[in-house]
């Protein structure tokens, strides 16, 4: 894979895309695992070979072991951008899951290849799924204002911002204050609990970035609007509503939602850690698996496995959680500029596009909390999918993880 490649497929990832370029690998369905992982696992009925009629898959060849072995060799406490990383890559040639590195730095405790993990933004997916489960029992309209169903929440001046906008980030409205960006101050305000509600009501008194409907900018206030949304709409808890419509109908089991007080991660995980500078010049691994969510919530909060995310994401690909008409509202980008970049917009409803190269189009999200990096993904026909959480020592950082990067390329590389 040439160096241009690899350039489009790091900052089309950082912006939220878990999936890379089509792959030529060599290995069978049977090929080994990563270290402590199991090769040829089978794959979920969703996933099956398309019939002899239907077009060729996006990518006919299994994945490549022994390239995603390599991508997962060295990981640890010495390693200088993650401590740990589970993978599962998956499709209709053949499927492959790995883990690596430690669990706990302090005992040496081996990376739990199932263990739990905070999976950041791709909440987003599952709030977005829900939104449009919504829509499509005409519960309420896409195109709909938001005020029609939350007036004492949108204010007038926010007053034709439409819940297809919130989905697709091109409603304008800003995002609310925070603590600040940088780690120390995210650190010092970790077990802070946020309100939604307060959340929005501080963004909404600023004047919109921009038109609504004529820009895309990527922030959580728009699925916290949307997370209080679902509330409204469904009479419950943003948490019991996803539960109900897409965690049981499924049987994530090791999927959950920390709600406004729980700090820890429930069940075995591995810890997360960041990477912070001592005044010796010297660098620390801080445990920064602890840490209270609420400010993402709707946007950001979700606890998983990966067994649970592949589960999700060939579900989803596969029509069964959404009805055709409102999954397309995932797999189609608003014709707009980027508000940052200028560039031509990328995200969906909940996901994001990206053309490689090749030709070939895979969708899906990121994720990214302090400690964790995650990614779900594939092509839309379920030729390959990837789900991965990486435990990177700068998860927040603006580059995209090298490590998450190296299995992508040896997921998707020629």
């Amino acid at each position: 894979m040439n160096a241009m490649t690899r350039t489009l497929i790091a900052t089309t990832l950082v912006l939220g895309v878990a999936a890379g370029p089509a792959v030529a690998a060599q290995a069978g369905p049977g090929g080994q695992g990563g270290q402590g992982g199991q090769g040829g696992q089978p794959q979920p009925s969703a996933a099956a070979a398309p019939a002899a009629q239907s077009p060729a898959p996006q990518v006919p060849t299994p994945p490549n072991a022994t390239a995603l072995e390599q991508a997962l060799a060295g990981l640890g406490a010495d390693h200088k951008d993650a401590t740990a990383a589970l993978v599962r890559v998956g499709g209709t040639s053949g499927g492959w899951q790995g883990g690596s590195g430690l669990a706990d730095i302090r005992t040496g405790r081996a990376a739990i290849e199932e263990g739990r993990f905070r999976a950041g933004s791709v909440t987003k997916v599952f709030t977005a799924a829900v939104v449009l489960q919504l829509a499509a029992e005409g519960k309420l309209d896409l195109d709909g204002p938001v005020r029609r169903y939350l007036p004492g929440t949108v204010p007038e001046a926010y007053g034709t911002v439409t819940v297809r906008q919130l989905l697709t980030h091109t409603s304008g409205i800003p995002a609310a204050d925070g603590p600040g960006d940088s780690f120390e101050a995210q650190w010092e305000h970790r077990f802070d609990v946020t309100d939604p509600h307060d959340q929005i009501a501080d963004a909404v008194t600023k004047s919109p970035e921009f038109v609504p409907g004529t820009a895309q900018h990527y922030l959580n206030i728009n699925y916290t609007v949307l997370g209080v949304l679902i509330e409204k709409v469904t009479g419950t808890t943003y948490e019991k509503a996803v539960a109900a419509r897409v965690l049981k109908p499924l049987g994530l089991r090791d999927t959950s939602f920390p709600g406004r007080f729980q700090t820890r991660i429930p069940g075995r995980h591995n810890h997360g850690y960041q990477a912070v500078a001592r005044q010796d010049g010297s660098t620390e691994l801080r445990d920064v698996t602890e840490w209270n969510s609420s400010d993402r919530w709707a946007a950001g909060d979700i606890i998983s496995t990966t067994a649970d995310l592949e589960r999700f994401t060939i579900a989803l690909f596969g029509g069964r959680l959404v009805p055709a008409a409102q999954l397309e509202e995932m797999f189609t980008v608003p014709g707009v500029k980027d508000f940052v970049t200028g560039k031509s917009a990328t995200l969906t409803a909940g996901m994001s596009r990206i053309k490689l190269p090749d030709g070939t189009v895979a969708w899906g999200k990121t994720g990214g909390r302090h400690g964790y990096n995650t990614a779900i993904g594939g092509t839309r026909d379920l030729s390959r999918t990837l789900v991965y959480s990486v435990n990177s020592t700068d998860a927040k950082g603006q580059d995209m993880n090298p490590v998450a990067l190296g299995i992508v390329m040896a997921a998707f590389a020629k």
